[in-house]
């Protein structure tokens, strides 16, 4: 799953280069209004101004997002930079097939572990919340004590109450979130399951959930990876492989 989600995310992006706005609703095409919408404007004789455009607030990103220079030091008006995306030169058909291969990987892996972290009780066990540790004090503590790099302020609990919210998250939002929108995107799927559709009120919207779903987890990877490197690398990877020891805590 390390390896499957920022190849999905790089070769996602590549997709979305080919029509970088975002919809809510049953279709979007470029006469609707989007709520989101990264790309750039050119005068003649001028080198393009990129912008990200979130309902009527407008950001200029020039040099990131909507024009950016391609390997060969040439402007590109592409959403996202060539060495953000899968592959670097905007190739569609060669991003579909990255991305539908990779998100088989990132799918089955998913299945099985929660269908272990069920049976097994894992998930009760250790990573839903108890009522205490739900309360404000308890969470603005917890809040505190990663401000100050202090990772093992919860005692021999496996999991702090921020580990457990952000983990919970991803297992059972935002990565069903992510295949379910993927799936609702399909036109065979949406002919065999026709409920996704309604699910998620249309195609369009359903592209919406998709993006904010990939966003969001590639947040939490980024931060995850950062919390791996100051909380000590060697141990935290060591016990990602073989479950831990008694008394310590996950990344």
């Amino acid at each position: 799953m390390v390896v499957a989600l920022p190849i999905l995310l790089m070769s996602g992006l590549t997709i979305f280069n080919a029509h970088p706005r975002l919809y809510w609703g049953q279709f979007g095409a470029n006469a609707d209004a989007p709520w989101l919408e990264i790309g750039s404007a050119q005068a003649v004789g001028q080198a393009p101004v990129g912008f990200a455009q979130v309902g009527v607030l407008r950001i200029e990103t020039s040099g990131i997002l909507g024009a950016s220079r391609g390997s060969d030091g040439r402007w590109q008006r592409l959403a996202f930079p060539h060495w953000l995306t899968i592959p670097s030169s905007y190739d569609l058909a060669s991003a579909r097939l990255w991305h539908f291969f990779f998100a088989w990987i990132l799918a089955l892996p998913l299945l099985l572990y929660l269908a272990i972290s069920i049976l097994n009780r894992h998930l009760w066990r250790d990573l839903w919340p108890r009522l205490a540790e739900v309360g404000p004090r308890h969470i603005w503590a917890d809040m505190a004590a990663h401000a100050r790099f202090d990772f093992w302020r919860a005692g021999p609990k496996p999991y702090n109450i921020l580990q457990k919210m952000a983990y919970l998250s991803v297992l059972l939002l935002f990565l069903p979130l992510v295949i379910l929108t993927g799936l609702t995107m399909s036109p065979m799927l949406d002919a065999a399951w026709p409920w996704l559709l309604d699910l998620f009120g249309g195609r369009a919207s359903a592209r919406s959930f998709h993006f904010i779903a990939a966003m969001a987890l590639s947040g939490f990877f980024l931060i995850h990876f950062l919390m791996v490197l100051l909380s000590g690398p060697v141990a935290q990877i060591g016990a990602m492989l073989h479950g831990g020891k008694s008394g310590e805590h996950g990344a």
